[in-house]
């Protein structure tokens, strides 16, 4: 019997979690703390799938008809 993956769902973006040089990175174009990004908890299904832990910062990227890949940074809280 296979497990269902949230992230073949069609529906779901895809998720990763961006190490800490890319993070310093982030933080420096936008001009801000890492507690300044968006928020999404740990318990989150897909952050439980991917196996995010607190503090670490997920990159999800979405498909847009009219802006192609969009790139939304979310900082990993209890």
């Amino acid at each position: 019997m296979r497990k269902f993956s949230l992230l073949d769902h069609q529906l779901i973006p895809k998720h990763e979690i961006i190490p800490e040089d890319e993070i310093k990175s982030v933080l420096k174009e936008f001009n801000i703390d890492k507690e300044q990004l968006p928020k999404i908890k740990v318990a989150d299904p897909v952050i439980q799938e991917i196996g995010g832990q607190v503090g670490e910062v997920v990159r999800i990227t979405r498909n847009s008809q009219t802006a192609g890949e969009a790139y939304y940074y979310r900082l990993v809280i209890a």
